[in-house]
């Protein structure tokens, strides 16, 4: 804590700021807080698993043989360096023979090549009907994180595509392609067209404007530019029925600029997405080059991550669960889980308490919002059926080759349950992932082991930091089903309108209010923080401490809370949430949060948030005239 500073001026500053002053951001990371920290625990706790399987020989064919061999494989950087580009000899080939732009469509429909496009298609459950798959086609095609990168006139963003376009070119030349100047002009001018036909991020997340339903018939005849029947056939579902499209109108003009597009121009947009996607199982010079432009440039770091950090990441992408299962043996107890459920039942009451006493909102739409808080699933810890990867071959030595054949036997994973019933008990997260998620289609909140552990939990805290730490996180995914998007989803997670219309009406006024307050911060100069792309996750924090707090006074059971350090048990509850989200940032990295995030950064995850909860004013008696102290008229109280 910094206790020169004044709550009601810097509560961030006031929490955390002695913290902030001696902590330095490592030099291979772009942040540095409780979430980095806690995920660098968890890459060590993943190396030492990993160390302790390839310390013991593992039988052929065994799953511990497969994650060491992966490992092992990824870590092996002197047999990358003598192979060359060898292993990456014929994909590279095919990509060179195109000469149709049905060949460019059956390439990106090839999932190993991860060659991407400007469209992409994914199994996931039907918005409408969530109970059945669909295969979802989404704009894509860029290789900066937002079309704005590409459309800003900002000296910053302009740099950024001058470096790009150098990236694209040096990428190119290493793998000896002809005239690779040129090519790197024509790939930005592609990626610039494709950005201008984006939609934007705030409309994008529209969920009412997103959905599109199609037959394989109504799908070609809606964008008859595109070649649908290479393409899927390429991905393995040329006899898939059901389509659902996102972005429409973009999606139609990116099919009319996927065919207008030479094919000479989508080869070298192909070949350089290939060796950008797969620098890191590259020689170093591609691996080198990839971290200046997409390390140093767009995050600032000064130096790359130790290659060790990284083989975590590669192994948790191809065999994630099977990790994942050994993770939770070691680290995560029975005790926790129960410990959380409970935990999570306190948060459930306070968010039902404080549905039944809001002014702003009828007597129908309460019962219908109570029946959906009612039926929220709760997932803790890890998955009760584990994925078996049984059938995934893994090579010694071969880390290119393990990362395609990963990647090919998800994707058929994926596409064997087009026309089966939706697996309601697949995890989107591997236990080792340190975040928790809300996924409005099943009506579920999850939270991998990983995160389960301090500053969020400690089964030996006082109440009020558990409460402040994890109980906050678990009301901020509680309160995504009734934020701008989750709250146009009903109990069963299927897309419809369930509201009275005017309580539509009261609770558009109450977020807009929020997104307008969140739009005046300025995280840095020049770089204004967007509140209405941003607002789905202010209104979880806001109704995420609010909840939390009210479960806290309820886990009291009528007794005072303590006076500990000096400090109330309310005082706790904030400060807990203020240093759970305590964060340094290099600028790099929080411009590029600003255009792709949709998280506030995090001095207003806790600024922005305490200063609309009226007992934080009490709790530390913030007065008129202090920067925080907004008018309680000009609070927001959603939930």
């Amino acid at each position: 804590m910094d206790r020169s500073a004044k709550p009601g001026d810097d509560f961030d500053r006031y929490a955390s700021g002695a913290w902030t002053q001696a902590t330095p951001i490592p030099p291979d990371r772009g942040a540095w807080g409780p979430f980095a920290m806690l995920r660098a625990k968890a890459e060590c706790d993943v190396k030492a698993i990993v160390d302790d399987m390839i310390g013991r020989p593992q039988p052929g064919g065994s799953i511990e043989r497969k994650i060491a061999e992966t490992y092992n494989a990824y870590l092996d950087t002197k047999a990358i360096e003598a192979a060359g580009l060898n292993p990456a000899r014929a994909d590279l080939a095919m990509i060179a023979a195109a000469r149709s732009h049905e060949d460019v469509a059956r390439l990106m429909g090839h999932p190993e090549l991860g060659l991407g496009g400007p469209l992409s298609l994914t199994p996931w459950p039907d918005a409408a009907d969530p109970d059945r798959y669909a295969i979802n086609i989404v704009q894509s095609g860029l290789s900066l994180p937002d079309r704005d990168f590409y459309l800003k006139t900002d000296p910053r963003s302009a740099e950024v595509r001058t470096r790009f376009r150098s990236y694209v070119a040096r990428m190119l030349a290493l793998d000896h392609y002809p005239n690779p100047e040129a090519a790197a002009d024509a790939v930005l001018a592609l990626e610039t067209a494709i950005a201008q036909v984006h939609w934007t991020r705030g409309k994008r997340a529209e969920r009412d404007l997103t959905y599109h339903p199609k037959s394989r018939a109504e799908l070609k005849a809606f964008a008859q530019d595109y070649p649908w029947d290479a393409m899927l056939a390429a991905l393995g579902i040329a006899r898939h029925d059901f389509y659902v499209l996102k972005e429409d109108s973009a999606i139609r003009e990116l099919a009319e600029l996927f065919r207008r597009t030479p094919v000479a121009v989508w080869r070298g947009y192909m070949t350089f997405h290939y060796l950008n996607g797969m620098a890191d199982v590259l020689p170093a010079a591609f691996d080198d080059l990839s971290f200046d432009f997409n390390g140093r440039l767009l995050s600032g770091l000064p130096q790359k991550r130790e290659r060790w950090k990284r083989a975590t990441v590669a192994l948790n992408a191809a065999l994630g669960e099977a990790v994942g299962q050994r993770y939770v043996q070691r680290h995560f107890t029975p005790d926790a889980k129960v410990q959380i459920t409970a935990l999570v039942e306190n948060l459930r009451a306070a968010f039902r308490a404080r549905i039944e006493r809001l002014d702003w909102m009828s007597a129908g739409t309460k019962q219908a919002a109570l029946a959906k808080l009612a039926a929220i699933r709760v997932k803790v810890g890890y998955p009760d059926n584990w994925r078996d990867y049984a059938t995934l071959e893994v090579r010694a030595g071969d880390p290119l080759g393990n990362r395609k054949r990963a990647l090919l036997w998800d994707w058929k994973r994926r596409i064997a349950r087009l026309g089966q019933p939706v697996d309601r008990d697949e995890w989107g997260m591997t236990p080792q992932n340190v975040n928790a998620y809300s996924n409005s289609f099943f009506n579920e909140i999850v939270f991998p082991a990983a995160i389960l552990q301090p500053p969020y939990f400690d089964p030996a805290a006082d109440l009020a930091v558990n409460y402040g730490g994890i109980g906050g996180v678990i009301g901020h995914e509680m309160s995504h089903a009734f934020d701008d998007q989750g709250a146009k989803t009903d109990a069963k997670g299927a897309q419809r309108d369930w509201w009275d219309k005017a309580d539509m009406v009261r609770f558009k006024a109450l977020i807009s209010r929020l997104a307008e307050q969140y739009s005046r911060y300025e995280p840095i100069p020049g770089g204004r923080l967007n509140g209405w792309t941003t607002l789905s996750e202010n209104i979880g924090d806001l109704g995420g401490l609010n909840v939390a707090l009210e479960a806290y006074h309820l886990a009291l059971k009528g007794k005072p809370a303590p006076i500990l350090d000096g400090t109330t048990g309310d005082q706790r509850v904030f400060l807990s949430w203020a240093q759970t989200y305590r964060e340094n940032i290099r600028d790099e990295a929080l411009r590029a949060a600003l255009t792709s995030d949709p998280h506030s950064p995090s001095t207003f995850r806790v600024n922005g948030v305490v200063r609309n909860i009226d007992a934080w004013y009490s709790a530390f008696g913030v007065k008129p005239g202090d920067r925080l102290y907004l008018d309680p008229v000009d609070r927001v109280h959603i939930w």
